[in-house]
């Protein structure tokens, strides 16, 4: 069974329209840099052609990428995301143990973007650990075989 990826509806058409430019414009463009590079004559010793056909592979790598995501991608309704437990589409405000300050996470794909939280995978061990969890409660989680303890100081909408 395909992993689901749950996206804000801002990422998933963001998402969608850079595939749309790469599937069309981008390859296109390739296309061009590729045929002029290869007007250049001997492929071997072509700099062009061969930082041409880079791109295209970074280009294709990304629009894999994409289509899989997109494929698989639930549209999360962040507008009325519950704030009472943390679950994709929150921001959750962490103490790790030890420290005296705190770090605010979006709980998301990695695609998403928001100004003022780094983004926490759902599917990492931090993402796992915190995943249903309440403002006021003490989770662990681990890692390298070392237990971490985390303290939940508040959640919001993300």
């Amino acid at each position: 069974m395909a992993e689901v990826h749950e996206l804000s509806r801002a990422t998933y058409e963001r998402l969608r329209a850079e595939l749309e430019e790469l599937t069309g414009a981008g390859r296109i463009d390739i296309a061009h840099k590729i045929e002029a590079a290869r007007a250049l004559g001997d492929l071997s010793e072509n700099g062009d052609y061969h930082a041409a056909k880079e791109q295209q592979g970074k280009m294709e790598a990304r629009i894999r990428q994409i289509a899989g995501l997109l494929e698989d991608a639930v549209v999360v309704d962040t507008e009325a995301t519950d704030t009472s437990r943390v679950g994709v589409g929150t921001v959750v405000t962490l103490r790790f143990e030890g420290d005296d300050g705190t770090e605010r996470f979006l709980v998301g794909s990695i695609e998403e973007r928001h100004d003022e939280a780094e983004v926490l995978s759902p599917g990492s061990p931090l993402g796992r650990a915190v995943l249903g969890a309440t403002a006021g409660d003490h989770r662990t989680y681990e890692v390298n075989g070392n237990q971490l303890g985390i303290h939940i100081v508040g959640i919001e909408a993300g």
